[in-house]
């Protein structure tokens, strides 16, 4: 049995025999992530992989159905950690996905430089809002917004954490393409995939999923488009797959 606590709720992970606790108030993670999990190119036998911004730990969790690596998640919001904590330890996988309750900016001098072969982070799309402007949630407007950490801080940390030839992935709004490129090479992540992701086939792309190599060789590959919903506004058979295991 798993504690809940206020709102939350234990859903299945998708196509997963895996259960994961959510709140509509406080958690509940996005097609994003799921998207994040997959896209990136994990070791199958062995490896240190570690998830940054890890919200209540969708990426450890659907990444471990495909590497026996260790994965490590950071999350700086308490709450989310918790729920997180709770989900690895009712899965069965306390052994496999370590959880730390920290701010990523701290990472590399807690774990060290070069210690990970696989980086993944689906960190806060938008600049920090007025605060007018700002969600008066606390846990969604963190999660969703640069107020405690900005994309060139998530960048240069993932470049530290990572070994020489290991992988970074993010995912992130195409608006801001140029600077995730940018950023990137600035601190030698080699940008090597690059997938667009469309609502609909007429419509604007609305998602990126891009992953570098640290001290890779300039070699860009732009994957095939990967579109969500068909014109009946249903999944379309790619999107079925990566949810549902659907063939």
């Amino acid at each position: 049995m798993v504690e809940l606590k206020g709102d939350e709720r234990l859903d299945y992970l998708l196509a997963e025999e895996l259960r994961i606790i959510q709140s509509p108030s406080v958690f509940s993670f996005s097609l994003d992530a799921v998207l994040l999990s997959r896209f990136v190119q994990v070791p199958i036998q062995k490896g240190k992989l570690i998830d940054l911004c890890s919200g209540n730990g969708v990426v450890p969790l659907l990444m471990s159905t495909r590497t026996k690596g260790n994965i490590t998640g950071v999350e700086i919001q308490e709450r989310l950690y918790d729920m997180a904590q709770r989900s690895v330890h009712f899965n069965g996988l306390s052994e496999r996905i370590d959880m730390i309750h920290g701010n990523v900016k701290d990472m590399p001098k807690l774990l060290g430089h070069g210690k990970y072969e696989v980086i993944t982070c689906n960190p806060p799309y938008f600049p920090t809002p007025s605060k007018e402007e700002i969600n008066l949630n606390e846990h969604l407007a963190i999660a969703r917004h640069e107020i405690m950490i900005t994309l060139e801080e998530v960048i240069q940390v993932s470049s530290q954490l990572l070994r020489q030839g290991g992988k970074a992935a993010f995912v992130h709004r195409p608006g801001r393409l140029m600077d995730i490129l940018s950023l990137m090479k600035k601190y030698r992540l080699e940008p090597k995939r690059l997938q667009f992701v469309y609502p609909k086939l007429a419509k604007e792309s609305n998602t990126i999923l891009i992953e570098g190599i640290k001290d890779g060789k300039p070699d860009l590959k732009i994957l095939p488009p990967l579109i969500v919903y068909d014109e009946n506004n249903e999944y379309t058979p790619d999107i079925r797959k990566i949810l549902y295991g659907d063939e």
